[in-house]
């Protein structure tokens, strides 16, 4: 395993046990539950927006499941709580890209982007692993779009 390897390793790890963002919103604007069928990894998670409906001003998620996706979950609040819809559209897209790429090496941008998100490269190897990775941006996605209806209406 190469030092790389290693330090996005010790990121996972790190992310799973210190859970970034895990708790509850009363008053959300979104709200989605998913599951991870072929594991059992879950998770709820809620946004609120700001008053504008720009930014995502508040994220929280519960959640249960293994140490990817509960990390994927902490680091993706780090990521997105506080910025505007398009950047969190942006991020959704370039982890999702990632986990398309099966292992091939970021460029620079892309690393700077996903910042300690760019640890799960080496997870997208794995198919098995990816949905775990995913399931917190995809609950993020349908929370968000929830709330931008919700606030439209």
């Amino acid at each position: 395993m190469s030092e790389l390897d290693q330090m996005y390793q010790q990121i996972i790890l790190d992310a799973s046990r210190e859970r970034h963002g895990e708790g509850h919103i009363d008053d959300a604007q979104g709200e989605s539950f998913q599951v991870n069928t072929t594991c059992g990894d879950q998770t709820t998670m809620q946004v609120r927006l700001s008053q504008d409906g720009t930014r995502l001003e508040k994220v929280a998620w519960d959640g249960d499941g293994c140490s990817i996706s509960q990390a994927s979950l902490s680091i993706m609040h780090d990521l997105v709580e506080g910025k505007s819809v398009a950047e969190v559209d942006e991020l959704v897209a370039a982890f999702r890209d990632m986990m398309d790429q099966r292992g091939e090496e970021l460029d620079d941008d892309m690393a700077d982007l996903l910042d300690d998100a760019a640890a799960f490269q080496g997870v997208s190897k794995f198919p098995m692993r990816i949905k775990c990775a995913l399931l917190g941006w995809m609950a993020l996605r349908d929370a968000t779009d929830q709330a931008i209806a919700r606030q439209q209406n």
